[in-house]
C-alpha cells in the first residue's frame, strides 16, 4: 500500500465516522419501550379524553387529525421570555426567547414554542390531573389578569389559574424566576368536597413530526429524550414513538423534547414512583410526558404538587443547574468522553478572549501542538516517500509485467531506506476521534449560535454568506496535494486534484465556525508539512551528496 492508498483509506474512514455519528444522531431508536400503550393501566394520558363540560363555548384548532381547544389568552413577559398560557389547561402555548434571535435575525427573537395554525410547528407545554373529574389540559381555567410582567427589582413572577368545581378547588401557579430558564408548575388542590380523592397528575409535551429537523446537509435530531440513574440518557424518535409507547418507571429523572441548539423538558418531583410515557396522538403528533400519582387528599384538607419546566438553550451552566442529566441533552454521541472536555477548553479560552472565533483558533493550535509529534511522524513518513517518488516510479516501469517482483524490490529499498510505509497511519488515526468531536461540539453548541467572528462573518452557526472561508479552505486543501508525494496511479492522481473542489462545495454550506476550525487546522498542517518536507529534502540532498565524493 502506497501512502496515497493510506491516505485515501484515512479519509474514506474519517468520511465513514462522521456520516455514521450523523446517522446516530438523526435516527437515535430507543430498544426500551414497553409494547403496552397503556400508562400504568387506569392512568393513561389520553389526548382525546372528553373535555371539560363547558368546552363547548372555545374555538378549535384543527392541525390534520389533531385539535387542540382554544381560549383566552395571558401573557406573560419576563427578562428572558416572551410567554403565552391559554386558559384551556392552562397550557403553555407560545414561548419566545428574548436573549436569543430566530433563525432568520431578522425575524425577531426565537419562537421555542407555539400552537399557531399559519405556523406548520406546534409545540406546547401541557399539564392536568386524573380522577374525581378533576382538570386537566382540556379543561377551562380562570385568570385574575390578562397580563403579568416581571417589574424591574423583582426577581420572581407568579401566574395564578384556577378551577373549581363540585367543591374542589384547583389552583395552577407558573412561577418565572430572573435569569433562569427553569419555570415552577405547582398545583394546589383543595378538597371541599364530600369524599376523600387520589388523584394523579401529568406532565407533558406536545410537538409534531415535521418541524425542525435540520437541512439535508446539517440534519440534526429533533425528538423525544429522557433521562434516569439508571438508564441514563436515551433518546426516542418520533418513528419509534409511532412503533409503540415508552412507559418506564422511575423516581428520579426528567423526559421532554430536544432539538438542535435548544430543550423543553418535565422534571417532577423526585423520590416519587414517576411514570414517563410518549405516545402518538396523530399522524405527525405526539406527547412526550411523565405522570406520577398524588398522596389521597382528605376532605378539607390541601395538598401542593410541584414539578419544573426547563425551555430553552442548552447553554451548558443552565442545562447543568436545572437537573442532573440534562447536560446530555446536548449529544455529543459516542465521542462524549472527548468532546466535554474540548467544549470546557473552548470556554474556557473564550472567557479570557471575549470571542469564540478566536477562541476557536487558540483551541485549534492548541490540539495541533498536542498532536505535534504524531503529525510529524506522519508528515516525515509522506516527506520519505516523496522523495523515494522518482525510485519507485523507475521500478515499477522496469517491472511493470512482474507484480511479484516490483514489490519485493520496493520492500528492498524501504530497508535499506529505513522507511515504513505505514508510519504515517497510527498517528493521524489516534487524532480522528478528537477532530470528530470538536466538529459536533462546534455544531452543537448553542453558544456559537449567532456568535460574530470578524468582518462578514456574524454567526459562526451559519454558512460564510460570501463563501470565502470555503474557498480558502480549498486552496488550503490543494496545497496539501502538492506537498504530498504524487501518486503514481494516474486514477489517484485524478482523485487528489478534484477532492480539494468537492470538500469545498460540500463546505459552502457548513457553519462558518466548522469551515474556520478546518481552516486554520489546514494552515498549521501546511506549515508543518512544508518544513518538515524541506528537512528531509535537505538531508536526501546531503547523504546523495556525500554519496557521490
Amino acid at each position: 500500500m502506497d501512502i496515497k492508498r493510506l491516505v485515501l483509506f484515512v479519509i474514506f474512514s474519517f468520511s465513514v465516522m462522521m456520516l455514521w455519528d450523523s446517522w446516530q444522531v438523526k435516527n437515535s431508536h430507543q430498544n426500551e419501550v414497553a409494547a403496552d400503550a397503556s400508562i400504568g393501566g387506569a392512568t393513561t394520558v389520553d389526548a382525546s379524553f372528553p373535555a371539560a363540560a363547558d368546552a363547548a363555548s372555545i374555538t378549535q384548532v384543527d392541525n390534520g387529525q389533531f385539535k387542540l381547544a382554544t381560549g383566552k389568552r395571558v401573557s406573560v413577559s419576563t427578562d428572558l421570555y416572551k410567554a403565552e398560557i391559554s386558559t384551556i389547561g392552562g397550557d403553555l402555548r407560545h414561548l419566545v426567547l428574548n436573549k436569543h434571535l430566530a433563525d432568520d435575525k431578522s425575524s425577531g427573537n426565537f419562537v421555542l414554542m407555539d400552537d399557531a395554525t399559519s405556523n406548520p410547528m406546534l409545540y406546547v407545554a401541557q399539564t392536568g390531573l386524573i380522577g374525581a373529574d378533576l382538570p386537566n389540559h382540556k379543561s377551562l381555567f380562570t385568570a385574575t389578569a390578562s397580563s403579568y410582567t416581571m417589574e424591574s427589582g423583582v426577581d420572581i413572577l407568579a401566574v395564578r389559574l384556577s378551577w373549581e368545581n363540585n367543591g374542589i378547588t384547583v389552583d395552577k401557579v407558573y412561577t418565572f424566576h430572573r435569569g433562569s430558564y427553569q419555570i415552577d408548575v405547582d398545583y394546589r388542590v383543595t378538597n371541599a368536597s364530600g369524599a376523600d380523592i387520589t388523584p394523579s397528575v401529568y406532565y407533558q409535551i406536545t410537538h409534531d413530526s415535521e418541524s425542525n429537523q435540520g437541512s439535508a446537509f446539517m440534519p440534526t435530531f429533533t425528538g423525544g429524550a429522557y433521562f434516569t440513574d439508571a438508564d441514563k440518557f436515551k433518546k426516542i424518535s418520533f418513528d419509534d414513538m409511532a412503533s409503540s409507547n415508552l412507559s418506564l418507571k422511575s423516581k428520579d429523572g426528567w423526559i421532554g423534547v430536544i432539538q438542535h441548539y435548544f430543550a423543553s423538558t418535565w422534571i417532577p418531583k423526585a423520590a416519587v414512583a414517576n411514570e414517563f410515557y410518549t405516545k402518538q396522538l396523530a399522524d405527525n403528533m405526539y406527547a412526550v410526558g411523565v405522570v406520577n400519582p398524588i398522596a389521597t387528599i382528605a376532605v378539607g384538607s390541601a395538598v401542593d404538587v410541584k414539578a419544573t419546566l426547563f425551555s430553552g438553550p442548552q447553554t451548558a451552566a443552565d442545562l447543568k443547574a436545572a437537573a442532573p442529566g440534562l447536560e446530555f441533552a446536548v449529544d455529543y454521541g459516542w465521542l462524549t468522553i472527548i468532546a466535554k472536555p474540548l467544549f470546557w477548553l473552548l470556554s474556557k479560552i473564550h472567557s479570557v478572549i471575549g470571542n469564540w472565533g478566536v477562541a476557536i483558533i487558540l483551541l485549534t493550535i492548541f490540539l495541533k501542538a498536542l498532536f505535534f509529534k504524531l503529525s510529524a511522524k506522519s508528515y516525515r513518513s509522506m516527506a520519505q516517500m516523496r522523495e523515494m517518488a522518482p525510485k519507485m516510479q523507475a521500478m515499477k516501469e522496469r517491472f511493470k509485467d512482474d507484480k511479484q517482483a516490483l514489490q519485493t524490490a520496493m520492500m528492498e529499498m524501504y530497508r535499506k531506506e529505513k522507511i515504513n510505509p505505514l508510519s504515517g497511519c497510527l498517528p493521524i488515526l489516534v487524532q480522528i476521534p478528537v477532530f470528530i468531536a470538536l466538529y459536533w461540539v462546534l455544531l452543537g453548541s448553542v453558544e456559537l449560535r449567532h456568535a460574530p467572528f470578524f468582518g462578514w462573518i456574524t454567526d459562526l452557526s451559519a454558512k460564510d454568506p460570501y463563501y470565502i472561508l470555503p474557498v480558502l479552505m480549498g486552496a488550503s486543501m490543494i496545497i496539501q496535494t502538492y506537498l504530498n508525494p504524487a501518486p503514481a496511479d494516474p486514477i489517484q492522481a485524478k482523485m487528489m486534484k478534484i477532492m480539494p473542489v468537492v470538500f469545498s462545495i460540500f463546505f459552502f454550506f457548513f457553519p462558518a465556525g466548522l469551515v474556520l476550525y478546518w481552516l486554520v487546522n489546514n494552515v498549521l498542517s501546511i506549515a508543518q508539512q512544508w518544513y518538515i518536507n524541506k528537512t528531509i529534502h535537505a538531508a536526501a540532498l546531503a547523504k546523495k551528496g556525500s554519496a557521490n565524493r
